[in-house]
């Protein structure tokens, strides 16, 4: 057993109390970021190499920080996005969102798929789709400044020359992409206002403008992407909208037939909690 070693488990006791969800991989995460090691690395550090950093980086994970504030990286599906003040850590739920509109654009009988995400945050999405789906071409649209210079760099790292990014807003975004579009997806702001967010990390550290939607249940930003999807989109093209799990039902009614959506359905999370609703514009 290294000192290093030892000093992780001193971390993750610690961490553990005080109550972070994961607290031996977020002590592993910290002490491979000061240390400039793979986790699996971990105990190639000599003892004299220990940098008393970690435990700057452990107190703050204590206080909540997010452990991606702390490293400047979160994860997301096979890609490292830069993150930190500003802009919202993408979360796992939304992989499986990304998920799914990856597998729908891959069955698709189009040989350069046209996708728009809305209000893109860090680009995690948008990066994935291009990464993953042969020449993809995928519009990003971030009104706010702080996020728009997150995904600016995450695209510029991982873009491949596919990502397009756009400083609007996505309620009247990309006029010149009215009825091209395959695929719009979007997980917009949907927290209705005086609700508290659970977690530390959520509630003190992501920007209130990614958390909060408007409007008495939190949804007008939900129904904004609902009316940008049926302007962009194609006859038969797919949507796929982010919400909290006890919206489901509230956000499937939102794209109902009477507006041209086909086939609207909830879809469910790794948890099996419904995360978001998937619909078809229109006919081929």
């Amino acid at each position: 057993m290294t000192f290093l070693l030892d000093e992780i488990a001193l971390a993750t006791a610690r961490l553990a109390e005080a109550g972070v969800p994961s607290p031996r991989t977020d002590a592993e995460e910290i002490a491979a970021f000061v240390h400039g090691v793979r986790r699996s690395e971990l105990h190639t550090v000599k003892d004299a190499d220990f940098d008393a950093l970690f435990w700057e980086g452990v107190a703050r994970r204590e206080a909540r920080e997010p452990l991606q504030h702390i490293t400047g990286h979160a994860y997301f599906r096979y890609m490292e996005l830069a993150v930190g003040p500003g802009v919202f850590v993408p979360r796992p739920e939304t992989e499986v969102v990304a998920g799914w509109a990856i597998e729908r654009l891959r069955e698709m009988d189009v040989a350069e798929p046209l996708v728009v995400d809305l209000g893109t945050g860090s680009g995690a999405i948008a990066l994935s789709i291009a990464q993953e789906v042969a020449l993809a071409q995928v519009h990003a649209v971030e009104v706010d400044p702080d996020a728009y210079g997150w995904a600016k760099r995450n695209i510029a790292e991982h873009g491949q020359g596919r990502v397009h990014l756009h400083p609007e807003d996505l309620a009247d975004a990309l006029p010149e992409l009215n009825g091209k579009v395959d695929l719009v997806i979007s997980n917009p702001p949907y927290i209705p206002p005086g609700a508290i967010p659970r977690d530390p990390e959520v509630r003190d550290y992501d920007p209130s403008r990614a958390l909060y939607g408007s409007g008495a249940d939190g949804l007008n930003e939900v129904r904004a992407v609902e009316r940008t999807a049926r302007r962009l989109l194609r006859p038969g093209g797919w949507v796929a909208v982010e919400h909290a799990d006890e919206q489901g039902q509230s956000v499937y009614r939102l794209f109902p037939e009477d507006k041209g959506w086909r086939d609207a359905r909830l879809r469910q999370d790794l948890t099996r909690r419904d995360r978001f609703v998937t619909a078809k514009f229109g006919q081929e």
